[in-house]
């Protein structure tokens, strides 16, 4: 009798894993560029990336390659000692970006807890502590990071608050100007708000916000976890307001999977946080480093911004067209390879309909189609990924009527 390795492997979740997911029952064994396959040899086109982690897809041979070669090397020492990775990526970063100085931790709720503590320090003897924050934003799962965030549902049941957050609109400047006071230390923001519904910050209005930031003399920080590393056609979403933050975080994609987190800021503000006030045992490993920098040589060496943009824009104008076309599409919004398809449902039906299909998305905003596939996607997994998308919506049309 042959063994149903998902069920066997389902039951084992059940009995020793904590539920804190809803997981859909598939098991994957194997991932392949933008593609996946299940336990029972099935083959599906990931536009979800890992919730987009994988920026270059499953098993980059490059990133495979330095992470194997590290692992016979060296793996860790603990920050208390040089690792000869760690500054390469940080070159890496800081040559890519602007002059300053990063800090590594795992997760992007790490990151962004380190963005938190650098601007309150930078704060503390100004007696500068609140930092705005914007509504339907998402920072993390930790007590700091989940009031920093503008949605009361993922802080339900873990009150009271951390104090020192407040909230405005997004895409709001005079919302901004008016919510700050003498005890205002920061703005914070995402350039994309992903799980807020994929909502790209207008240009005009980061410009704006960097100039009344610089006004008012407070920190202009963004929250980079999902949008960086080229998701948005740039390597980070903050650089199409065409400004420089004072701060921003970073995770997910940074290692292509292996977890791994970091917070970056200008140089004039390298001296914020010194030795004894933040740290982060495993934070920039060897091996997690040798990681990052194979990234970041990819996404240059395979002008992956390029194929982003390009394939990005055909997503979005091949998608556009099912606006009035079907009526559960209301419109289509994103940077580069972050795109929301917004309907007029909850889009876990849509997403259960494209799973039997071979296609893996996401939801954002609960009624958001969110499209990020890996950034080495071709013109025929894109035409592939559509077709389905449509057959899709052709059948939610159906159940509808």
């Amino acid at each position: 009798m042959k063994i149903d390795k998902t069920l066997a492997v389902s039951e084992m979740y059940q009995q020793y894993v904590m539920e804190t997911y809803g997981r859909a029952d598939m098991l994957f064994v194997r991932g392949a560029g933008c593609n996946l396959w299940d336990a029972k040899g099935k083959k599906y086109l990931d536009f979800a990336a890992g919730i987009a982690v994988c920026n270059l897809g499953h098993c980059h041979p490059a990133v495979t390659d330095a992470i194997c070669k590290q692992a016979q090397k060296l793996v860790h020492v603990s920050n208390l000692y040089l690792n000869e990775k760690q500054p390469e990526l940080a070159k890496r970063i800081v040559e890519n970006t602007f002059d300053g100085v990063c800090f590594f931790c795992n997760s992007g709720a790490e990151a962004n807890e380190a963005l938190i503590k650098f601007a309150r320090r930078w704060g503390s003897d100004k007696k500068k502590f609140e930092i705005i924050c914007m509504n339907d934003s998402f920072h993390g799962r930790t007590l700091a990071t989940l009031a920093a965030t503008g949605r009361s549902k993922y802080r339900q049941g873990f009150q009271p608050d951390m104090p020192g957050f407040k909230f405005v609109p997004y895409n709001d400047i005079k919302a901004v100007e008016k919510a700050i006071t003498k005890e205002t230390c920061a703005v914070l923001l995402e350039a994309v708000q992903g799980e807020g519904g994929v909502i790209p910050a207008d240009k005009t209005y980061l410009q704006k916000l960097r100039a009344l930031c610089d006004k008012k003399g407070i920190l202009m920080l963004f929250d980079e976890v999902q949008c960086g590393f080229g998701r948005t056609g740039k390597l980070f979403g903050w650089m199409h307001g065409d400004i420089i933050p004072d701060a921003f975080s970073m995770a997910k994609a940074i290692a292509n999977g292996f977890p791994m987190g970091a917070m970056m800021c200008r140089r004039e503000h390298a001296h914020v946080l010194p030795p004894g006030t933040h740290a982060s045992t495993f934070g920039g490993t060897a091996l997690a480093s040798a990681a990052g920098c194979a990234v970041m040589d990819t996404i240059i060496k395979e002008k992956l911004l390029d194929n982003c943009v390009e394939q990005g824009a055909f997503l979005k104008e091949r998608l556009s067209a099912f606006v009035g076309k079907y009526a559960c599409v209301q419109g289509v919004r994103g940077h580069g390879l972050m795109i929301g398809v917004v309907l007029d449902r909850p889009a876990a039906g849509l997403l259960a309909i494209l799973r039997k299909k071979g296609l893996i998305a996401l939801s954002a905003g609960e009624t958001v189609l969110r499209l990020v596939p890996p950034l080495t996607v071709t013109r025929a997994e894109c035409e592939k990924a559509l077709k389905i998308i449509e057959t899709g919506l052709k059948e939610l049309n159906k159940e509808s009527k």
